[in-house]
């Protein structure tokens, strides 16, 4: 039986997506769901459970599902551990130290908003070897239509934070340019039609209507938010002398957003 560990607005619609492709697939939160086959109880999991994807917010909460309560990472019948979550790239690469050596660990961040998961489009950025990659490659099918493979464990992550860097700058300059076309009195959707083929093009803007947190503020349980923490996740991988100026200034606008009606 697959679990998936974190059924929010990206666990949730991946497990819908292995479910309609016929897997055995079971959802666990923390918090009541209103989700077929999600269960706070993980009494029902621990023992079936065979390949794990952690889909939760950050290290604390993966910690939680790997070490704490019935630790899935000691769960009798656990062959898989997938890593879905985006996190720092030297905490995944500590935990080949932490899980029993006879558990797969694959690092597999994703990229395309809750659009993506919904539409089972995502983009996943790939670690660890190639025979374990190959035998969960059905599941990312399931989920997904783009996939990369960065290398040994660890390398999806590494790949994932520096994607993510960019995404927070074309957050963060994309609101500073819509601001600076309100006071201008320019027209929000003619400027946007415009960036998407300029050369101001990027994703955010392209996907301004359909990315759900394209108009939020800073809120620590947000989309907004996360973005904050992945730049810190990208910055905790930085290499070593690196200039981190650009980055923590990013990393400061993504902080200071306010909703955009």
């Amino acid at each position: 039986m697959i679990t998936v560990a974190g059924c929010g607005r990206m666990g949730g619609p991946m497990l819908a997506a292995l479910r309609v492709a016929g897997f055995d697939a079971k959802g666990f939160d923390v918090r009541p769901m209103d989700q077929s086959g999600v269960t706070n109880d993980l009494t029902s999991l621990y023992d079936q459970t065979e390949i794990l994807l952690t889909v939760v917010r950050d290290i604390a909460q993966t910690d939680a599902v790997l070490f704490e309560d019935q630790r899935f990472a000691a769960a009798p019948r656990l062959k898989t551990v997938i890593i879905n979550s985006t996190l720092s790239p030297r905490y995944v690469r500590a935990l080949q130290d932490k899980i029993p050596a006879h558990i797969a660990l694959i690092d597999a961040p994703m990229s395309g908003a809750k659009i993506a998961a919904q539409e089972a489009r995502l983009s996943f950025m790939l670690g660890g070897a190639e025979t374990d990659l190959d035998a969960a490659q059905p599941l990312f099918d399931a989920m997904g239509a783009h996939f990369h493979r960065m290398g040994d464990f660890g390398s999806g992550m590494q790949a994932k934070v520096l994607n993510n860097l960019l995404a927070a700058s074309n957050t963060a300059m994309t609101r500073l340019v819509l601001n600076w076309a309100d006071a201008a009195g320019l027209d929000e959707r003619k400027l946007l039609d415009l960036i998407h083929t300029s050369s101001g093009q990027n994703w955010f803007a392209s996907g301004f209507d359909e990315i759900e947190f394209a108009r939020d503020g800073l809120s620590a349980d947000n989309t907004i938010g996360i973005l904050v923490k992945d730049v810190q996740s990208a910055l905790d991988a930085a290499p070593e002398g690196a200039d981190l100026s650009l980055p923590q200034t990013v990393q400061t606008q993504i902080g200071h957003l306010t909703p955009r009606k």
